[in-house]
This record gives C-alpha cells, sequence and structure tokens, in this order.
C-alpha cells in the first residue's frame, strides 16, 4: 500500500468517525420553569414528568436515532429571570424546542423569543387564555406557541358552572393575586358570571407573599359573598383559606386548578378540605397508563405520603414530550419549522397520561386540551379526588362537546 493510500484511508476514516459522532450528537430539549419559591411545586412536578418520559424513549433509542438531552432552568417565576434563561437557552444552548413556563406572566414575556426564533415552545403548565394568542394570522404566518393546558378561558366556565349552577350560589366574590396570571384569570371569571347574568358581590386582589388577607376577605363577607372564587398559587390560597377560619367564616372556596397544588393543600390543612377546582389529571390509577405512570414517579422520586406535590404539572409534562417526539419522528428532523408543521398535523395517536391525544393541534388552534377533558377535582383528606363520580367513571373524558 503506497503511502498516499494509507494516509487517505486515515483520513477518510476520521472523518467518517467525526460524522459517526457529530450523527450521535443528542436533540437538546429545555425544561424552564420555577425549581424555587412558590411556584416550585408546579416546576419541579412538571420536570419530574418530562423526565421520566425522557427516560422511556432513550431507552427505547431516542429520537431519530439520537438520545434527548434535557437543559434545565429555573426561571425562578420572575418575568425577567425567564426572559434571561429564554434567550440563553436559545442562542447558547441550541435547543431545538423548550417545554415550560408555569407562571402565565413569565410566558407571555418569554415566547416571543422562541416565536422570532422559528422555535417550538411547548407550554405545559401555565394557563393564561392569552399564551398562545399573540402570535396569530394574517400578522403572523405561522405561531410557534404550543399547549396541552387547560386555558383560563376553558377553566373560568367550570369554576362558574360548579358554583352557580351545580351549587346555585349567585353572590359570589372573586380573589386573586395581582400578577398576569390572576388579572387576566379574573377577567375570564368576570366574562364566565356575565354570561349567568352574575355580577360579583366583591373583587379583591392581593400581591405574592401577603400572608394577611383579612381585609380583603371582610369586604367579601360584609357584601354577602355565599362563595369564594379564586386565582391565584398556593401559598397565598392558603392565606385566604385561613383568614376565613380566622374570621370563623366558612364558605365554599372553588378557583383555579392551582387549588390542587401541595403548599396549598399542605399550608391551609384542614381549611383545604372540601375546596374544588378543574384538574385535567388526578392522581388516581384509573387507567392503565396512569397507573404506570403513577407508579413510575413515585418509584423515581418518592413524594411524601406518595402525593404529587403538583399531579396537573407532573402529568402535562410527562405528555408534553410525548407530542413533542411525535412531532420530531414525523418530521424527520430537529428544524423548527418542520418540528411546528408536523404538529399542526400530527398523524400519530398519543396515549398520553391526560389523555388520547388524536390531531391536538391545527394550523390556527394550539390548544391540546378542549373543554371536555378536565373534571371537577376536591380535596379530601389531604388530596385532590374526582368530585363527581360519573367524571370518575370516564377519565379520558374522549367524547367531544
Amino acid at each position: 500500500m503506497t503511502r498516499l493510500r494509507a494516509l487517505s484511508l486515515v483520513l477518510c476514516a476520521a472523518l467518517g468517525g467525526s460524522l459517526s459522532a457529530h450523527a450521535a450528537d443528542p436533540i437538546k430539549i429545555g425544561v424552564s420553569a420555577p425549581f424555587t419559591g412558590g411556584s416550585s411545586p408546579m416546576g419541579l412536578s412538571m420536570r419530574d414528568g418530562v423526565k421520566l418520559a425522557v427516560a422511556e424513549i432513550n431507552k427505547a433509542g431516542g429520537l431519530l436515532g439520537r438520545q434527548i438531552q434535557l437543559v434545565e432552568r429555573d426561571d425562578e417565576a420572575k418575568n425577567e429571570r425567564g426572559v434571561q434563561v429564554t434567550q440563553e437557552l436559545i442562542n447558547k444552548e441550541h435547543v431545538v424546542a423548550t417545554l415550560g413556563y408555569a407562571n402565565t406572566g413569565v410566558a407571555l414575556a418569554s415566547t416571543r423569543f422562541y416565536q422570532e426564533a422559528k422555535i417550538p415552545v411547548f407550554d405545559n403548565i401555565a394557563t393564561g387564555s392569552s399564551v398562545t394568542q399573540q402570535f396569530l394570522p394574517p400578522e403572523f404566518p405561522d405561531n410557534y406557541v404550543f399547549r396541552n393546558a387547560a386555558y383560563d378561558g376553558i377553566q373560568a366556565h367550570m369554576i362558574v358552572e360548579e358554583a352557580v349552577v351545580r351549587r346555585k350560589l349567585t353572590k359570589v366574590a372573586i380573589l386573586n393575586d395581582d400578577t398576569n396570571y390572576g388579572m387576566l384569570g379574573r377577567g375570564d371569571l368576570e366574562k364566565a358570571l356575565a354570561a349567568k347574568g352574575v355580577k360579583p358581590v366583591a373583587e379583591e386582589k392581593f400581591k405574592i407573599k401577603d400572608v394577611d388577607m383579612t381585609a380583603q376577605l371582610l369586604r367579601a363577607k360584609e357584601a354577602g359573598a355565599e362563595a369564594i372564587l379564586t386565582y391565584a398559587i398556593g401559598p397565598e390560597l392558603a392565606q385566604v383559606a385561613n383568614g376565613m377560619k380566622k374570621l370563623g367564616w366558612k364558605v365554599p372556596m372553588i378557583g383555579s386548578w392551582t387549588l390542587s397544588m401541595g403548599n396549598f393543600i399542605d399550608n391551609a390543612g384542614a381549611e383545604s378540605e372540601g375546596v374544588r377546582m378543574p384538574q385535567t389529571f388526578i392522581q388516581e390509577p384509573n387507567t392503565p397508563k396512569r397507573k404506570a405512570f403513577i407508579e413510575a414517579y413515585v418509584k423515581a422520586y418518592n413524594p411524601p405520603n406518595g402525593r404529587i406535590a403538583s399531579p396537573v404539572s407532573a402529568a402535562q409534562g410527562y405528555d408534553s414530550i410525548l407530542l413533542l417526539a411525535a412531532a420530531i419522528r414525523q418530521a424527520g428532523s430537529t428544524d423548527g419549522p418542520a418540528i411546528r408543521a408536523a404538529l399542526e398535523n400530527l398523524k400519530e395517536k398519543v396515549d398520553g397520561v391526560v389523555t388520547v391525544y388524536e390531531h391536538p393541534f391545527s394550523h390556527d388552534n394550539h390548544e391540546a386540551i378542549t373543554a371536555n377533558i378536565p373534571v371537577i377535582g376536591e380535596v379530601r383528606g389531604g388530596h385532590v379526588v374526582y368530585a363527581y363520580e360519573e367524571e370518575r367513571k370516564n377519565p379520558l373524558r374522549l367524547e367531544k362537546h
């Protein structure tokens, strides 16, 4: 063999090895959520649900012959931190997509950067109705923001149905925090109440980390409120429940899905009993998929008393990676526009924890959770259970309304 041919073979082998190594580079997917602070039960539960799904996919061979690598960032539930994390994931980590956002304000502040970069972002917790509506035609030909959480328009309708229709409580007060989440949620509640011909007898707000809701509750009580409708997160919701106890005033508390957060139930204690809220997932093994998911989660993370801190967040996190993986397989690519197009015309039926997803998105509708899917949950004995037996018997809620 001539020296030239030998050198050529060595070079080819080196290049081949380099190309093989490049082909095997992991697929980077961002995970952005609060892992510290009052919103952390949502962020940590979501992240852990995502990690379970990724472990299953990687064990089965990954995607497109490559392993998935999660790039996690704590956005601290702060808008400015969310923007910083988003830019880092896009420009430094070069993620092909990102999952997350627990807080509506953070999502609204951050998703525009994914839109500009043409990288899909999967909102799997934040429920502000406007999150997926920012980049619609004709101004924006394509929208890169997708969601598999029950947006607030759906939840507000369910809250009002529970209070006004099922319980016949027409004198209601709204208590909400003053974040984007709380204020936008209050707006959705006002619209849902108006559709039933009901005007709140009181509307009160408070700040994150407030610990005394006495003044707001007194005004609601004096206005004759028969129920409290809430839009806030766990720690402050607990202060509302405990504040009613201090006043010796007990009326039903019905609110958005965040009333299922572990830090509400634990901090409110006995005062959380009977509280009701919409839920896309309740931690009960009433389908084979749910049974396997709950067992895997408890085994992997050993949550106290076996209760997931935010079951909804964990389940939606798990499902979001399944939906994204199905799109990447269909696209045969990690190119942003190709993934977006695949999500909008998903051919694979995805067997999720929340439901079975069949064509969950279209070009003009990026909401995977439809109004027929959520159920009403109730806190009993420190856990969220089904409030209505008929909903428990139809856990996947597959019929279309």
